[in-house]
């Protein structure tokens, strides 16, 4: 996409078209670029991964010519290319309806990745690529004047943070207030114990492409079993969930069964983490008429085996959180 979106302008340019056809989607920024003859560049260093959705990530071109909408605060968090390490905590943004929600990823979010998103990082860098804390001295001292410094670093602090966002009763107590204004985090009894479930939980949650698969059933229709005019429609995608009977049917050939009730209960607004899976890889024709002719190339049968080793693995994830937010349930405050 972004090799024709470059060509587009570099021709239209070239031929003084200031029509701006609906080739592009162009933004007031891309047309003053245009104006002013600024040519785009076509690198493969440009491509990052990005956090599209809960557990489901996508490639972004992130050449500044075609993000006018970033801001200073992306650059701060990820470096002037984007491309620089860090964690971040993703939370509903002021004025979301949807149920609270945090996640962290060590990628660039997407403005809906969490509903209207904000999001908290670990470090941030200056223009040099020097990184700082992003936690302030004055909120260190606020711990250590609460804890005793034994074992209170910023780093513990943003763990400690992460798992009192996750704390059921602490959303319940607070839900009116989550979706007002910016979370406030209270000053729990045994800091270490909630900054060991944040820490837990963050590994979780950043590393889930790598978490060990769910033990699940996996039931295939062998394709010489079916008529050969109807193939076609068996590779579809269903993607279709049974909640009730922890299933979860992929396509006409393929379905995995014995998902624990625990996985549902991981929700990320009004989703559960598989869901989100499921949501984002429905086969679907894009409304953008440009992007509907040149590059509606997906099909889920091109996808389905990373689809059921990615749900194998949220399914781990979705199970392991649970079993520790349900241990903060358990304790009062």
């Amino acid at each position: 996409k972004f090799e024709y979106a470059n060509k587009t302008i570099i021709e239209l340019i070239s031929e003084n078209d200031e029509s701006f056809p609906d080739k592009l989607k162009w933004s007031d920024t891309l047309k003053m670029k245009f104006r002013k003859k600024i040519i785009p560049r076509t690198e493969g260093s440009y491509i990052i991964k990005s956090s599209f959705r809960p557990f489901v990530t996508k490639y972004f071109y992130s050449d500044k010519y075609w993000n006018d909408r970033l801001t200073s605060n992306h650059y701060e968090i990820f470096g002037e290319l984007l491309d620089k390490e860090n964690i971040c905590l993703c939370f509903n943004g002021v004025g979301m309806d949807k149920p609270f929600h945090i996640l962290a990823t060590k990628y660039l979010p997407h403005l809906q990745f969490t509903p209207n998103g904000q999001f908290a990082a670990l470090s941030l860098y200056n223009k040099r690529g020097e990184i700082t804390s992003n936690i302030s001295d004055w909120c260190l001292s606020q711990f250590i004047k609460c804890y005793g410094k034994k074992g209170i670093t910023k780093e513990t602090i943003f763990y400690y943070i992460y798992s009192v966002l996750h704390n059921p009763i602490y959303k319940l107590k607070y839900e009116i207030n989550l979706k007002r204004e910016f979370p406030r985090i209270p000053l729990y009894d045994n800091f270490h114990k909630w900054a060991d479930w944040g820490k837990a939980l963050m590994n979780l949650h950043i590393n889930y492409e790598t978490a060990s698969p769910f033990e699940l059933e996996r039931i295939d229709i062998d394709n010489t079993q079916v008529n050969p005019d109807k193939v076609e429609g068996f590779k579809k995608a269903k993607l279709k969930a049974n909640k009730a009977a922890g299933i979860i049917e992929l396509d006409g050939f393929t379905t995995i069964k014995g998902i624990p009730s625990e996985a549902w209960e991981y929700k990320l607004g009004n989703r559960s983490a598989l869901e989100w899976i499921l949501d984002q890889y429905k086969e679907s024709k894009s409304k953008d008429a440009t992007i509907a002719e040149k590059f509606n190339t997906y099909r889920f049968a091109d996808y389905k085996e990373h689809v059921i080793d990615l749900l194998l693995r949220v399914c781990t994830v979705s199970v392991e959180t649970m079993i520790i937010v349900n241990q903060m349930a358990e304790v009062n405050e």
